[in-house]
């Protein structure tokens, strides 16, 4: 089905076709539209949270033979958004002195509605909004947002409790940034410390080297999220680099308020944090690395063996771990290596200190198909 996000798209298509059917019109104001409606066929239409010049103009769809998905009252987010959001869109609304921002915004209405039992509406456009959100993830990841095709997704995970002057916080930073200039996309779990690494290195990438040292420069008076100071911190680096390049960021609102990542192009954020984790390793094709992290990162680590393990996604990627000490004195890389034995994906695990060679495993183990089933 064609969807249609703009205005100009939609009276383009209508002038060229005169009907809408296969077509998912989404997140339109249709008043601003300059169309003879009556001349318009609608049968096969759907339109996704639009807003209408009066109810009798809906009904008029309705009987033309359209499906019309109506915009829910009372909740602070757009539950059909066409496109992902931005940093600057989470943080319209914040200040040094108070969070008025529409990233707090959601989380408090999330809050109050409550995490794990709500009522069957607000239940129904929590998964709308997240549906929303995959397809223009979706959307920007087939190359239909920026230009240059199709992203080479790598993802970056590791612990959120890492602080800015940590030496594998830098590392991180120095990967992402080699990878992105050889042309992968860096996605992040969306949070602070090593998440934030990771679209730090790749927003620098279009930078001089010596923009890294003085990003860290910057970012060490706030090692950590909950330091006065942070944000602010992070604004520095953006003043002084404002056009970076390109990456994802993908948090969720279940885990908490945490500050906006401040170096990723898009944010792709959701309220089911299974959906999120899971697809975000989903859409790295190119390979997961993963820096020292707890219980989440280690979570992760066997969620993409899984992926590998039974071919979920019909290609083996690889998984290099970051931290030879770190996960061979917690027995995940020897467990998972048992686990891959015999397996395709065994030959596409690696271990490794040196981000120079972290980056040479990740071009040296392009993703493959699947063979074991």
């Amino acid at each position: 089905m064609r969807e249609i996000h703009e205005i100009d798209t939609l009276e383009a298509w209508i002038e060229k076709e005169h009907h809408l059917r296969d077509c998912v019109v989404q997140g339109l104001n249709l008043g601003e539209a300059e169309l003879d409606w009556d001349k318009v066929r609608m049968s096969g239409a759907i339109f996704l949270g639009c807003r209408f010049p009066s109810l009798s103009f809906q009904e008029r769809l309705r009987e033309g033979g359209a499906l019309v998905f109506p915009r829910l009252p009372g909740i602070p987010y757009d539950i059909f958004r066409p496109v992902l959001y931005t940093r600057d869109e989470l943080t319209r609304g914040w200040t040094t002195e108070v969070d008025q921002s529409l990233d707090k915004q959601i989380y408090d209405h999330f809050v109050t509605q409550g995490r794990h039992t709500t009522h069957v509406l607000e239940a129904l456009a929590q998964r709308l909004h997240d549906f929303s959100i995959d397809d223009a993830l979706h959307d920007l990841l087939a190359g239909r947002v920026e230009a240059g095709g199709p992203k080479k997704v790598i993802a970056i995970m590791g612990g959120h409790g890492t602080p800015r002057t940590d030496p594998w916080y830098r590392k991180v930073v120095e990967i992402s940034r080699e990878l992105t200039r050889h042309g992968y996309f860096i996605a992040s779990g969306g949070g602070p410390g090593m998440m934030e690494a990771a679209n730090l290195g790749a927003w620098i990438a279009n930078g001089p080297d010596d923009l890294l040292d003085f990003a860290l420069e910057q970012l060490k008076v706030a090692p950590v999220y909950s330091d006065p100071g942070y944000i602010e911190a992070a604004n520095r680096v953006l003043e002084k680099h404002p056009a970076g390049q390109s990456s994802i960021a993908i948090p969720t609102w279940f885990y908490g308020h945490e500050p906006s990542n401040a170096f990723s192009t898009w944010i792709a954020k959701y309220f089911s944090n299974s959906i999120r984790e899971d697809g975000l390793l989903a859409i790295a094709k190119y390979g997961v690395i993963f820096s020292p992290g707890s219980a989440g990162t280690t979570q992760e680590i066997f969620q993409d063996a899984t992926q590998n393990h039974y071919g979920t996604f019909d290609y083996v990627s690889p998984m290099v771990f970051l931290n030879t000490n770190h996960y061979t004195k917690n027995g995940v890389y020897e467990t998972v290596s048992k686990m891959a034995g015999g397996r395709q994906y065994r030959d596409y695990l690696g271990i490794e200190d040196d981000p120079a060679k972290v980056i040479s495993f990740i071009k040296s183990h392009p993703p493959v198909r699947y063979l074991n089933k």
